[in-house]
C-alpha cells in the first residue's frame, strides 16, 4: 500500500498513457488484471480550450475501482490551469491530472511541450502551481531524464515539481533524444526515491517479471509503470503485482487464454469506438498477443491487415487455436 495524494493505492503497477491505445475500453480491460492507477490518452489543453469534439472524447469516463487521471499536454499554465476547469466541469469523475513533460514525438516537442518542458524546469513548477489553484485533486507530472546526454536536469525538475506542490512523479530513464531506444539507464536513478519528498513511478522497458523488480529495487520507486510491454501481455501486471505481494512467479498464459483476451478485447473497442472504426484501430493491437508464439507470424501479418469486423477476428483467432490443436469458441 503507498499513498498518493488523498489516495492509498494497493498495486504497485500504474498504467501507462500511450497515444492511440489507452483509450476507455482499453483501460476497463486491463483493469482485471490488477493495476491500481492509469492515465488517459494525450489531452491537449488547447484542443479542450477551444472545444475539440476528438478532443473530449478522451475525457469521457466513469469512475471505477482504479484511481482514472487525465494527462494533459501543453507549455502554457493559463491555457493548462483552463483546461483542468474544463475538463472537470464536464467529468467530476477525474480522479487526478498528470501533466506530460516527457513524450519525445516532434509534433508534441516542436510545439513547446513534453520533452521540452524540460529545458524549462521553472516552467515545470509553474504549470503545476497553476493546476494546484483550479483543483485540489492530486497533480502528478511524467518527466524523462533530461533533453540529452548532456543536459541530464531529472533533479532539477524534480526539485522544481515539488516545490510547486505535485503528488507523484513518474520518470522515464531515457532522454528526449533516445526516445524509445537502446537500454533505459535504471542505474542513473539508483536510490532516487530516497531523495524524493512525493511518490516515484518508475517507467522504461517493462516487458517482464525481471524488468519491474529490477527497476523498482534499483530505484526505490513506489511502483512501477507499465505501457509497450503490457500491450498483448495483460498477464504482465498479474504477475508484477502477485510477484511484489507474495513473492509467487506465476507462469506465464497459455496460448488459449491470449487468444481468449484477445477477442474479448476486441469486442470492448468495438463496443467503444464502432466496428469500422474500432477493427482499424485494433489491427495494431491485436497482432501483440501473438508475440513470442511459434508459428504464428503469418497469424500476426493477418491480424495486422485483415481485420474489418469481429467475424474477421474470431475467424483468425480459430485458425490460430486450430493449428495449435486448441478449443477455441467465442
Amino acid at each position: 500500500m503507498w499513498k498518493f495524494g488523498k489516495f492509498e493505492v494497493d498495486s504497485k503497477v500504474v498504467l501507462a498513457p500511450m497515444a492511440g491505445i489507452t483509450f476507455r475500453s482499453y483501460r476497463e480491460f486491463m483493469a482485471n488484471f490488477g493495476f491500481g492507477i492509469c492515465v488517459t490518452e494525450m489531452v491537449s489543453d488547447m484542443g479542450l480550450f477551444y472545444g475539440n469534439e476528438e478532443t473530449k472524447t478522451y475525457i469521457d469516463f466513469k469512475r471505477g475501482n482504479y484511481l482514472t487521471g487525465v494527462q494533459l499536454f501543453g507549455h502554457d499554465p493559463i491555457y493548462i490551469k483552463k483546461a483542468a476547469e474544463i475538463a472537470l466541469n464536464a467529468n467530476p469523475d477525474i480522479d487526478f491530472f498528470d501533466v506530460n513533460m516527457g513524450c519525445p514525438v516532434p509534433k508534441v516537442v516542436d510545439s513547446g511541450s513534453g520533452s521540452a518542458l524540460m529545458k524549462n524546469p521553472k516552467l515545470c513548477g509553474d504549470i503545476i502551481r497553476a493546476l494546484k489553484e483550479v483543483t485540489d485533486k492530486p497533480i502528478s507530472a511524467k518527466i524523462r531524464l533530461g533533453w540529452d546526454s548532456k543536459s541530464i536536469n531529472y533533479l532539477e525538475v524534480i526539485h522544481e515539481l515539488e516545490d510547486a506542490g505535485v503528488d507523484m512523479i513518474a520518470i522515464h530513464s531515457r532522454t528526449k533524444k533516445e526516445l524509445y531506444l537502446g537500454e533505459p539507464h535504471h542505474d542513473m536513478l539508483k536510490g532516487l526515491r530516497s531523495q524524493m519528498k512525493v511518490p516515484l513511478v518508475i517507467s522504461g522497458n517493462i516487458y517482464t517479471l525481471d524488468d519491474a523488480i529490477s527497476a523498482l529495487e534499483i530505484t526505490g520507486a513506489d511502483a512501477v509503470m507499465v505501457a509497450r510491454g503490457g500491450v498483448g501481455n495483460p498477464f504482465l501486471l498479474t504477475q508484477i503485482n502477485e510477484y511484489l505481494k507474495s513473492g509467487n512467479r506465476l507462469e506465464s498464459p497459455s496460448l488459449k487464454e491470449q487468444l481468449e483476451w484477445c477477442y474479448e478485447l476486441g469486442t470492448k473497442v468495438v463496443e467503444e469506438k464502432g466496428e469500422d472504426r474500432g477493427m482499424r484501430i485494433y489491427r495494431s493491437i491485436a497482432p501483440k498477443f501473438l508475440v513470442g508464439i511459434k508459428n504464428c507470424k503469418g497469424y500476426r501479418l493477418r491480424l495486422s491487415s485483415e481485420l474489418v469486423s469481429l467475424e474477421s477476428l474470431k475467424r483468425i483467432l480459430q485458425d490460430v487455436a486450430e493449428e495449435n490443436n486448441i478449443e477455441f469458441s467465442v
